[in-house]
């Protein structure tokens, strides 16, 4: 069973989601038989987090499986940030793009840097440091969220 604070945090974070468009704004995918195809500029970016203004990292859905909830997501930082403890109902894999960033899980920190790649069970609690300008690839095997253990970053996680 959720505790009350992460299923509020749940439910803010899902509230944000729905007020920028970021659920809604995702395209449905083709059909599995179909390819797709999409470039790095033609894609759309959201806030992630909307009160941090121009500080806060960006996420772009890229594709969505309609039977399964399988996402494919970016992440793109403008400024550097501590993503505080989280997780994620299903299980994710980081890839990053470019930039050098720091995963922690389970006492264990990673230095990853263009072309690192992780794997984050179901439900395994952790947390990143993304420097300014990165860019990560992020797969889930269902459907997308995040759930925060202390509350999301604040602009006192953003790097000045």
């Amino acid at each position: 069973m959720m505790r009350p604070f992460l299923q509020t945090a749940t439910i803010a974070l899902f509230a944000v989601f729905i007020s920028t468009g970021m659920l809604v704004a995702a395209e449905p995918a083709p059909a599995p038989a179909q390819p797709m195809f999409l470039k790095l500029q033609d894609v759309k970016w959201a806030k992630i987090l909307p009160d941090l203004g121009e500080m806060s990292p960006e996420i772009a859905i890229l594709r969505v499986d309609p039977k399964t909830q399988a996402t494919q997501l970016l992440i793109r930082t403008p400024k550097g940030i501590h993503v505080r403890k989280h997780w994620h109902t299903a299980n994710e894999t980081h890839t990053m793009i470019s930039g050098r960033a720091i995963f922690e899980c389970e006492g264990k920190r990673m230095e990853m840097g263009p072309g690192g790649f992780n794997y984050m069970p179901a439900r395994m609690v952790h947390e990143a440091w993304l420097p300014e300008g990165s860019l990560t690839f992020i797969t889930v095997d269902g459907a997308w969220d995040v759930n925060w253990v202390e509350g999301p970053p604040t602009a006192s996680d953003v790097t000045k």
